[in-house]
């Protein structure tokens, strides 16, 4: 560029030059060129004139090459101008390319954003399909399952599930109780009875169960039935003589209407709501200490019966929940009993009537084995309520019983000690209240220990335990008088595998001497201290007659041996191994308890001098027990 400004600057001095030049070399040649012109042939031209003449013909060079030049530098600017144009166009063309490039890298980032999401969206595909494809390979496994091995059965909108198991059982008594492998707790001989001299050995498929439970969906209301049978029931030919016949025996029989805010309505034979749950108070969920015996154990609270429930849960099971409870259940007065020179004008039941399908057999022809029947004023009435944590359920409630009797009233006594009445004509009736409260509690310290108290506690509540002990006595003036009663139970149960379970149990039950004295002095009522005892350790050596002939064996009843029972107690051990718990296939277990039952008698007077215990506790008998079962349980 600077080059391109000297030579410029060249080309005008140069140009100025000439024409300056010429200017003045034709004012001389003009002033010489007319006598050149006239007079050329005449003279010769002179040396100035002929350098003039050179030097205009150098000059007219010069020109011409300026000329030459100026066409060049013209030809040079325009060619600059070109490039200057074709430059701008180079830059028009370059921000164009790169605008152009912007653009198609826009369009590249996009295309691959396009791509990530195409790609993205082949990947979620093909996780999609991977799942989907798991999903029906699952369904269709699951379909076959249920075609091959339902779960359930489906029948209309309802869920029929089958349940129960088949089950060898036996057991063995140190001292024979005459029964199979329920135990009659209250039933222990003592010495003095021929039972209290021999053992016996019982096996047993009776306690087989089979079960139905029942589920459907009806919108407001979830609907469930449920049917529980087992074949502990004794007909009248009943025997285990060559057949075995035993008849079916309905356990449990109920329907429910359950809705999503927690009220529920159950109605039908189930277990009473003094028996302790596992989750609130909702049947099905009762606990059974794990004993073979199906009178199951000494102090354990419980009936089935039938009864119409309600209750109603607040909160949840996982993070805590409160259920209240009310049921009306079937009442009746168990081991009635009344000892020393009683009124005998009275009746609280009957015998059944057949016509009305009550049991009215007695066995062996013995009346004292007549099924009594109470002749109930209202049903028993029980409230509960229970509070559940993941690791805790507690439960707390209360009993109502009426106890009603018919009686013609006592006018006069006479004789010793009472034994004579006269009594009026006109029949009367009362009734006695009764009832108590009890509770559990139960606590998971570890997934595989869990550890359980319950109690009971009140009047005339015998007939919710186990062994059956009194609920009731008789008063001088023949009204009934219900018996205090406390039972309870402690358990500890472990669950070392998943095969195996180890456990042990204490439980005992007690009934109140609850005695009167008539207006002559003779008492009467639940053991009496006048009773006669000084038999209860003798060894029998004339067995007693009976109705059923010579070979037969005596009763439990023992020779002079008259007190009530004052308390029942029973440790328990075993363990269950499952040696199959498959999901599909069933369940297969073995079974083992060892227990020691010891029953205390009331003292009464003439207490035998020898003896496991003598003075004023009172006689006792022992019967140590071992039961053994196989079952196999339906998946």
């Amino acid at each position: 560029m600077k080059r391109h400004k000297l030579m410029c600057a060249a080309l005008v001095v140069m140009t100025l030059v000439a024409t300056q030049l010429p200017v003045k070399a034709q004012t001389t040649d003009s002033a010489a060129s007319a006598p050149s012109a006239k007079h050329s042939k005449k003279h010769k031209e002179s040396a100035e004139e002929m350098q003039l003449r050179e030097l205009k013909e150098a000059l007219k060079a010069q020109q011409e090459q300026l000329d030459a030049l100026k066409g060049q530098l013209a030809a040079k600017s325009g060619d600059v101008t070109a490039a200057q144009q074709t430059a701008a166009d180079a830059q028009a063309q370059a921000a164009a390319a790169a605008a152009s490039a912007a653009q198609a890298k826009a369009a590249a980032a996009e295309a691959s954003t396009k791509v990530e999401g195409v790609s993205s969206s082949v990947t979620d595909l093909k996780t999609t399909t991977a799942g989907l494809a798991e999903t029906v390979v699952t369904g269709q496994k699951k379909v076959e399952d249920e075609i091959h091995s339902p779960s359930t059965v489906h029948y209309k909108g309802v869920d029929i599930t089958p349940g129960g198991f088949a089950a060898f059982e036996g057991v063995w008594r140190q001292h024979s109780v005459n029964s199979d492998i329920n135990t009659p707790f209250n039933a222990i001989p003592m010495p003095s009875a021929n039972e209290g001299h021999v053992s016996e050995m019982n096996f047993s498929g009776r306690q087989s169960r089979l079960s139905i439970l029942m589920m459907g969906d009806a919108g407001t209301y979830k609907l469930s039935g449920y049917y529980e049978m087992d074949f502990l029931g004794s007909g009248t030919t009943s025997n285990n003589n060559q057949s075995n016949s035993y008849v079916l025996r309905q356990r449990q029989i109920w329907g429910k209407a359950e809705m999503a805010n927690g009220f529920t309505v159950t109605g039908g034979q189930m277990w009473s709501l003094v028996t302790e749950d596992r989750r609130g108070t909702d049947a099905r969920t009762e606990i059974q200490p794990q004993t073979i015996d199906p009178q199951y154990l000494v102090g354990y609270s419980w009936t089935r019966q039938p009864a119409i429930r309600v209750q109603q849960r607040f909160g949840d099971y996982k993070t805590g929940a409160f259920t209240m409870a009310l049921s009306a259940e079937q009442s009746q007065i168990t081991g009635f009993t009344v000892a020393g020179a009683a009124p005998t004008e009275y009746f609280f039941g009957g015998i059944g009537q057949s016509g009305g399908l009550y049991n009215a057999a007695a066995a062996n022809g013995g009346a004292s084995n007549i099924t009594t029947y109470a002749n109930n004023v209202t049903p028993d009435v029980i409230v509960k309520g229970a509070y559940d944590l993941p690791q805790l359920h507690v439960e707390v409630g209360g009993l109502g019983r009426f106890l009603r009797n018919e009686y013609f009233p006592v006018l006069t006594q006479y004789g010793t000690n009472a034994t004579s009445y006269t009594y009026g004509t006109t029949l009367q009736s009362h009734t006695s209240d009764a009832g108590g409260v009890f509770g559990s509690i139960r606590v998971y310290p570890t997934p595989k220990i869990e550890v359980a108290v319950q109690a009971m506690a009140g009047q005339g509540v015998g007939r919710y335990g186990s062994t059956q002990l009194a609920d009731a006595t008789l008063r001088p003036d023949e009204t009934l008088e219900p018996i205090r009663n406390y039972h309870g139970m402690f358990s500890l149960e472990t669950h070392p595998t998943k095969k195996l379970d180890i456990f042990a149990y204490y439980g005992g039950e007690y009934a109140q001497r609850t005695v009167y004295t008539t207006a002559t002095g003779a008492s009467i009522g639940y053991g009496p201290r006048n009773l006669n005892d000084s038999g209860c350790y003798n060894v029998p050596n004339v067995p007693p007659s009976t109705s059923a002939g010579a070979g037969v064996g005596g009763s439990l009843g023992a020779i002079n041996c008259a007190s009530p029972t004052r308390y029942i107690q029973e440790p328990m051990v075993g363990f269950i191994y499952r040696a199959i718990n498959s999901p599909t296939k069933g369940r297969l277990q073995y079974w083992v308890t060892y227990s020691y039952l010891q029953r205390n008698l009331w003292s009464g007077n003439n207490v035998p001098a020898t003896g496991p215990i003598t003075g004023p506790t009172g006689p006792r008998a022992t019967d140590p027990m071992i039961h053994v079962s196989m079952r196999y349980y339906l998946p």
